[in-house]
């Protein structure tokens, strides 16, 4: 009966050593000095319009030093939106758009992150806009990683295209041609510099 006792209790002491370090998670987060995100979108029909949060925290956890199956979730204050034209800022701040009294935050949540190749991956999740929740998949550019003194810093790129209207940004004036006078799609563009923490 103890040899039993004695087994059993030095089984519970194996896994407790050994499962920390066979789940042992990385946390990193965003560098916002060299991370940013950016959109752009037709105007006129002829033009581009582009613009960008300044504000916002991405929160990775990822196993070890592998993104594999990494979880993000991202977090944007709406009102950080600029696009160098105070009178469209504000117009993009209202109903019209994003309404960034009422909806301060947009939010990403990864479902999953799958590894492609050393340098490709698809990430896919749920986009918040305003008080739509939206799937998204979309694949992101693994830069590398690198040491900066005490620090361990990764990077990553992505880019992918939303409608706009899929997320309540209604305003549709458009042009005697017909066409909007704000496009559709809004390309979006991240770059992140991750440090580990």
């Amino acid at each position: 009966m103890r040899k039993t006792n004695y087994l059993f209790a030095a089984m519970l002491c194996a896994l407790f050593l050994v499962s920390p370090m066979s789940h042992a998670q990385t946390k990193w987060k965003s560098d916002p000095v060299h991370s940013n995100i950016q959109f752009e979108v037709d105007h006129l029909a002829i033009s581009t319009v582009t613009g960008n949060f300044s504000e916002f925290v991405c929160d990775v956890e990822s196993k070890r030093n592998s993104f594999e199956g990494a979880k993000i979730e991202a977090v944007v204050q709406v009102s950080s939106l600029s696009t160098k034209n105070l009178t469209r800022d504000k117009h993009l701040k209202e109903d019209d758009f994003f309404n960034a009294e009422k909806y301060p935050v947009m939010t990403f949540r990864s479902e999953s992150f799958v590894k492609k190749s050393d340098k490709e991956y698809v990430i896919t999740g749920w986009l918040t806009i305003r008080d739509v929740t939206k799937k998204v998949s979309f694949p992101a550019e693994y830069s590398g990683m690198a040491k900066l003194g005490d620090k361990t810093i990764s990077a990553f790129k992505a880019n992918f295209v939303i409608n706009r209207f899929d997320y309540n940004l209604t305003w549709n004036d458009t042009l005697d041609t017909g066409s909007l006078v704000v496009g559709e799609d809004v390309n979006v563009k991240m770059n992140l510099e991750l440090i580990k923490i």
